[in-house]
């Protein structure tokens, strides 16, 4: 089981910046698939970025939302999601999402951190 631990979210108003982070508290991010989702209310989770595994410290980064970048430092052991230009649809609770090589589901996941962007 591995825990992760989001943090960083918070009320902002349009157009300011967010960097969200997630942490897995005991062990490291290595071999980890990871990726960033969101809830708004009254829709379904979608994925926002994913930071796919390859080798070592070395993650494939890819972001569905132009405003927004996935990155990795495996020296600080984190991952996050830098959010610019935020809009009041982004407003959403964001979860990291993690899986293992072996499988192909992100079967862990953070407890969520809320973003609120207000106009």
């Amino acid at each position: 089981q591995v825990q992760l631990v989001e943090s960083g979210g918070g009320v902002v108003q349009v157009g300011d910046s967010l960097r969200l982070s997630c942490v897995p508290p005991g062990r490291t991010l290595g071999s980890l698939t990871m990726a960033w989702f969101r809830q708004a209310p009254g829709k379904e989770r979608e994925i926002v970025a994913e930071a796919k595994w390859i080798g070592g410290s070395t993650w494939s980064a890819t972001s569905k939302k132009d405003r927004f970048t996935i990155s990795v430092s495996s020296i600080k052991n984190t991952l996050y999601l830098q959010m610019n230009s935020l809009k009041p649809e982004d407003t959403a609770v964001y979860y990291c999402a993690a899986h293992r090589s072996s499988v192909e589901e992100y079967e862990y996941w953070g407890q969520g951190t809320q973003v609120t962007v207000s106009s």
